[in-house]
């Protein structure tokens, strides 16, 4: 006597018989499915969509894979990538020093071909808080590329070196003493002097090596000198520029203890290739 097992398929190959019977998901099946992640998803975005959107986290990213996607054009996706990220870490150390001070700042946004900027929605108190907003960038940036250097040796890797050898140049750079660059911003708080020197080496860049993105900074870079030179007698910007004869020393030692180790880090990382 034998029984009947209504779950066993019948009048099939037997060895086939064991063979599960597949139905097809409907439409209906597959929204069941999907409701609880889509539900879920959704009460995370109603409850820390607000704190998203002020962090402008989709701006910042968005203007980072427009710039990834430019500089690939000439290096490589591979470069680019690594080319971004050394300038997001420095300009992080501008957003945690202006948050440290308390300042109202606004998060990085990526300019193809011209680096990033940040905006402080308020200035500093006087000139020695400005400086060190400014050199919070070249200080963290330094130590990034310094990260890509430890990797690109520990991995024998020659992209992270040239990386971080690009990261110590960018940050060299920023030192120029002439505003918008950080180094402008730093040479305000040890003398305003300093600018015209600024404005000296880079004409001389200029001429030596035509660069369209060099000429704009030469442009900008006057027309913010010469402004704060001619209010530099007006009573706020005497006060905004007081500084102490320690934080001047201070200042200065620093800019120039940072240019000697980047440009020492320069040397070291730099590739030579035998022809």
């Amino acid at each position: 006597m034998s029984s009947y097992d209504p779950y066993q398929p019948h009048d099939v190959d037997p060895e086939h018989q064991y063979s599960p019977v597949k139905h097809g998901m409907t439409l209906r099946d597959l929204l069941r499915r999907l409701w609880a992640p889509i539900a879920g998803l959704g009460a995370f975005l109603i409850k820390f969509g607000a704190v998203i959107f002020k962090l402008k986290v989709f701006t910042t990213a968005g203007t980072m894979l427009v710039s990834v996607g430019a500089y690939a054009l000439f290096w490589g996706w591979k470069f680019a990538v690594g080319f971004v990220l050394l300038l997001l870490v420095h300009e992080l150390g501008h957003v945690l020093e202006a948050k440290r001070q308390g300042l109202p700042v606004s998060a990085p946004m990526f300019i193809p071909f011209l680096g990033a900027v940040i905006t402080l929605k308020r200035l500093p108190d006087n000139v020695w808080a400005e400086a060190k907003v400014a050199i919070a960038g070249p200080i963290i940036g330094s130590l990034g590329a310094a990260a890509f250097w430890a990797a690109g040796v520990a991995l024998n890797s020659d992209l992270l070196t040239a990386l971080a050898f690009t990261g110590f140049l960018l940050n060299l750079f920023n030192l120029a003493p002439i505003s918008p660059l950080d180094g402008g911003r730093i040479a305000a708080a040890i003398h305003p002097a300093l600018w015209a020197l600024g404005l000296a080496v880079l004409v001389v860049l200029a001429v030596v090596a035509p660069n369209p993105i060099l000429i704009l900074i030469l442009i900008l870079g006057a027309l913010e000198s010469w402004r704060r030179w001619r209010m530099r007698r007006s009573p706020e910007a005497q006060e905004y520029y007081r500084v102490s004869p320690t934080q001047r020393v201070v200042a200065g030692v620093a800019y120039v203890a940072l240019a000697a180790l980047l440009s020492v880090a320069m040397a070291g990382s730099h590739i030579q290739k035998d022809i």
